[in-house]
């Protein structure tokens, strides 16, 4: 499998360097994928990461299912926060616990969860390999992993803490996280209305009172949380999402994914191919099925331009050349909908 991987990468490096050059002129990242309502304006400047806000520390709050009881900021702190089910999960490393404060790395667990499933602004990561985990904190450390939108900060630091992690803990979070294996997170409905949302920390929160509605989804996949407040204020890891999608999507999907037949026809490689049969992944290559179709079209968008061309990424540039937009929408909503 190595040598493989090492022999496409060779011959597929040149193609993806020029591909990601045309299509770095050609289009805008679309603004869903990362948690805004429009592109970027030109050169916009990199975002920088919100000073932690104070929070409320009297208050408690509680959980259906959960007998533990924390205020506010514990729920968001981000050097330990809050671990409701500590019953579902491993028991954590430092790193994906407390992180490390005077090196400040935030808890793993803050932004995915003490269970890994983590929200569409970031990763689920769990089902993953050892080696594949590994290999992207390395991505992030080397600046290998950067963002097409510079408003999303999160990327940023992801880079931070990758740099600022030993090996020890970059190890520990990857046996951590590995260990855990994907279950169903995402629910994917087609449909030709959506919610009325608005962007908050890069993810969509349905709006509610005089400003609910419906509103047509065109070109776009809205993924939001099953309850905004669980999700969003109380940061419940067993708390799902949902993700809308355009009528017709599924289906178009499949061919690409199953086919690598696109929209308009063309020919690329199946997803089936490199990632397996069951799209569950196959040596280092990662399980797509059921994960976030936000991050997946974020992290397709990003290869295509040049921005995400860590040690595999190479090994995508005869699909993505081939794929527009359109393609990338439909393949994402695909592989969203599929048991992981």
């Amino acid at each position: 499998m190595r040598r493989l991987l090492l022999t496409a990468t060779a011959v597929a490096i040149c193609t993806w360097v020029g591909a990601a050059a045309t299509a770095q002129a050609a289009d805008e990242p679309p603004p869903w994928a990362y948690g805004f309502t429009a592109p970027p304006p030109p050169n916009a400047p990199r975002a920088t990461p919100n000073p932690a806000q104070p929070q409320d520390n009297v208050v408690e709050h509680s959980i259906e299912g959960s007998q533990r009881k924390f205020t506010r900021a514990k729920i968001a702190n981000r050097f330990g926060p809050a671990d409701w089910f500590p019953g579902d999960h491993p028991t954590m490393p430092l790193v994906v616990e407390r992180g490390r404060e005077g090196a400040n790395i935030y808890a793993c667990s803050l932004c995915h969860y003490p269970n890994g499933k983590g929200r569409p602004e970031n990763a689920n990561v769990t089902g993953l390999t050892y080696e594949y985990f590994v290999q992207t904190l390395k991505d992030f450390r080397n600046g290998a992993r950067k963002t097409s939108d510079p408003r999303k900060a999160n990327t940023g630091l992801m880079e931070h803490f990758a740099k600022q992690m030993t090996d020890a803990e970059i190890e520990a979070a990857a046996k951590y996280f590995t260990s855990i294996p994907a279950q169903p997170w995402i629910k994917v409905v087609e449909t030709d209305s959506v919610p009325k949302t608005r962007p908050q920390g890069g993810m969509y929160l349905v709006l509610e009172g005089a400003e609910a509605g419906k509103e047509p989804i065109g070109s776009r996949i809205i993924e939001t949380p099953d309850k905004a407040h669980d999700t969003e204020f109380l940061r419940n890891p067993r708390s799902g999402f949902t993700a809308y999608v355009p009528p017709g999507s599924l289906k178009k999907g499949e061919a690409l994914v199953k086919e690598g037949t696109t929209a308009s026809g063309k020919k690329v490689t199946a997803c089936t191919i490199c990632h397996g049969s069951d799209l569950r992944g196959l040596g280092p290559l990662p399980t797509l099925a059921g994960r976030s179709p936000s991050y997946l079209t974020r992290q397709l968008y990003d290869m295509q331009h040049g921005n995400r061309n860590g040690a595999w990424t190479v090994l995508m540039a005869p699909v993505i050349a081939g794929m527009n937009a359109d393609d990338v929408l439909n393949a994402s909503a695909y592989l969203a909908s599929l048991q992981p």
